[in-house]
């Protein structure tokens, strides 16, 4: 290496030191989601699936929640903690999925179907939250629709997660066409392709996938259920049917067993905005602060804590 020329072990070592100390400082709290880069879920003070996370936030002393996701996954955040500064260090990290309904848009499909419930999947935005009657995750998405009374029920955004829904109750899901393109363009080939070089590998799938991939997966979880899958199982290898930043984790956590992603990868680059250097720098400088009205927190709290109260 060149003289005077920084390592990047170096660069990353001298940036985490950096970010812990200003988090120490401002009195924060560093959050990263499943699906960040590996050095960003290092550095965090937890790593987990967006409501996880949020419900974490809410629990602590910290003034300050440096969201290391996506948009409504701060949304979430400062919906559970509106006494607290919530951060998300790049503003451009949005989530395809959630951008596929808006409020007026759900107004419309409710005026549509008039008396059924909706149930808001978490990924989506503030406002469409508080247009819906109660929220889900992909753990609880199932016994969430099954607690309610009504035998139709509207679900937004994502299609595959309501069509794995609907293979599950009896009830009739009404699905808004929205779905995750990270999850959706993993086709059955992909997973075949990886099954035939590792034939003993258990696939392992997020229902955000389509209904064909979900097909040939051993199991369905969310992340959070995943990483309890996989360490539970006494199978060696696994391939993961979901976003690659997940196999970070996955490996630091099982380090005797092997993690294979889909032929055609599986990235999301929203999830990948944020690195050591835009994290700092949203530290430092307090930007960029998540604001929601009053009256937007309190119906979304609302349909989020109808939610809680079941699962």
């Amino acid at each position: 290496m060149a003289e005077g020329k920084v390592s990047d072990e170096e660069r990353v070592f001298h940036l985490m030191s950096q970010i812990k100390a200003m988090a120490e400082t401002q009195n924060a709290i560093i959050l990263a989601h499943n699906y960040q880069l590996g050095e960003i879920q290092d550095v965090a003070d937890f790593v987990g699936d967006s409501l996880e996370l949020s419900r974490k936030a809410a629990e602590t002393r910290a003034e300050v929640i440096v969201f290391c996701g996506v948009h409504f996954m701060a949304e979430t955040a400062k919906i559970l903690s509106p006494e607290k500064t919530v951060l998300l260090p790049d503003l451009n990290a949005g989530c395809p999925m959630a951008d596929m309904i808006t409020a007026e848009q759900l107004r419309e499909f409710k005026a549509e179907y008039p008396g059924r419930p909706v149930v808001a999947y978490v990924n989506t935005s503030a406002e469409v939250k508080a247009e819906s009657d109660i929220c889900c995750t992909s753990a609880n998405a199932v016994k969430v629709v099954e607690s309610l009374e009504a035998d139709e029920i509207l679900f937004v955004p994502d299609k595959c997660l309501a069509d794995y829904v609907a293979s599950r109750t009896d009830k009739e899901i009404i699905a808004w066409q929205g779905f995750c393109p990270t999850h959706y363009q993993i086709t059955p080939d992909d997973i075949l392709e990886v099954k035939a070089e590792h034939p003993t590998a258990e696939v392992v799938a997020h229902p955000e996938c389509s209904r064909e991939v979900l097909e040939l997966a051993d199991g369905i979880f969310s992340t959070s259920g995943i990483i309890r899958y996989v360490k539970q199982s006494t199978a060696r290898e696994f391939i993961i049917a979901t976003e690659e930043g997940l196999l970070h984790r996955l490996r630091a956590e099982n380090p005797d067993k092997r993690f294979y992603p889909p032929t055609g990868g599986a990235i999301c680059p929203n999830m990948k905005l944020i690195t050591l250097e835009v994290l700092a720098s949203s530290l430092e400088n307090l930007q960029y602060q998540i604001e929601l009205s009053v009256d937007i927190i309190s119906r979304a709290r609302n349909a989020i804590e109808r939610m809680i109260a079941i699962v």
